[in-house]
């Protein structure tokens, strides 16, 4: 674990993907072949490394984003995005050609699905993240990273925060099968059901074989794995044993970026010197609070209304 956050290491440093989210909302999903009227239609920040960025940001923590980002129309969408969030943008490349893309379709049960097109997200290369956490390191802590950037990255990005001593993160999402390896540099994992389903090999379906599923992460050297369960909250899984931390539940309206919050949530809690549990208490609270309005980086909340929400649930 990284060294205490009084060493004046509190910072938050996220590698991954940024999108221009294209959102349609309609009833329902339409079925192969068929054209059908939505009801809705959004544009904004997007990617799961950015909407992680944002949700750090506005959970109070130093935050700085390790990207790529085209020369297109799309780039003041990012920046902008970003930059109202507070996050640091040092660290944000541009290159030519497009922005990447996410196409994002929500039904009125508020489930989702979404093609992504990396574009200049691919343009992400080990140079530069190099000179990102070369710069960081001395006020950074905690490391965030997921699989929409190249996957030949991820064992470099998890390397290099191992040996910059911070608390390394991933967000196993979308879910593909990871060298052996590359487990031995992650402090925490935090895969929903399905992703720890495909990457385990076991069904993942309640705290029970959640746990199974926890325990084969950190058989191949994980530290501690956090699957999260939906409407069964989240299975905290270490070497001294599993607990469950329950759900809040509320009336979601669009799924999206649920776990960015819970992520962005996660790696802030911890740069600040939460104890896993109480980090992950904290992410629940944001993950709910995100389903409860459209969007993707629009629904993300801020600090305070995330406090105020655990406050009206423990009263």
């Amino acid at each position: 674990m990284p060294p205490s956050p009084t060493a004046g290491r509190t910072g938050v440093v996220i590698v991954g993907s940024v999108t221009a989210d294209v959102t349609t909302f309609s009833q329902r999903l339409p079925a192969r072949g068929e054209t059908i009227l939505g009801d809705q239609f959004t544009l904004f920040l997007g990617g799961k490394g950015a909407n992680q960025a944002v949700a750090a940001g506005r959970a109070g923590a130093k935050t700085s984003f390790v990207g790529c980002v085209g020369d297109d129309l799309f780039r003041d969408l990012v920046v902008d995005g970003l930059t109202d969030a507070g996050v640091d943008l040092t660290h944000l490349r541009t290159v030519p050609g497009p922005t990447g893309i996410a196409h994002i379709r929500v039904d009125a049960s508020a489930q989702n699905d979404i093609v992504m097109v990396p574009l200049a997200n691919a343009a992400l290369s080990t140079e530069q993240i190099d000179a990102a956490l070369d710069a960081l390191a001395p006020t950074t802590s905690v490391l965030l990273t997921q699989l929409e950037t190249p996957s030949a990255l991820t064992a470099h990005i998890t390397a290099r925060g191992q040996e910059h001593g911070m608390t390394v993160i991933l967000d196993p999402a979308p879910a593909a099968p990871l060298p052996d390896e590359v487990w031995q540099n992650i402090d925490i994992v935090t895969p929903n059901e399905t992703e720890a389903s495909i990457l385990s090999g076991i069904e993942v379906t309640d705290a029970v074989t959640a746990e199974q599923a926890g325990r084969w992460f950190l058989d191949r050297g994980a530290r501690a794995a956090v699957i999260t369960l939906a409407a069964q909250g989240s299975c905290v899984v270490t070497a001294d044993g599993a607990i469950v931390v329950p759900p809040l539940p509320v009336d979601a309206v669009d799924t999206t970026a649920a776990g960015d919050a819970y992520a962005g949530y996660l790696g802030a809690a911890l740069a600040n010197g939460a104890s896993l549990t109480d980090a992950v208490r904290l992410a629940t609270a944001a993950g709910a609070l995100t389903v409860t309005k459209h969007g993707a980086s629009p629904s993300l909340p801020v600090r305070s209304d995330v406090d105020a929400f655990l406050a009206s649930r423990a009263s």
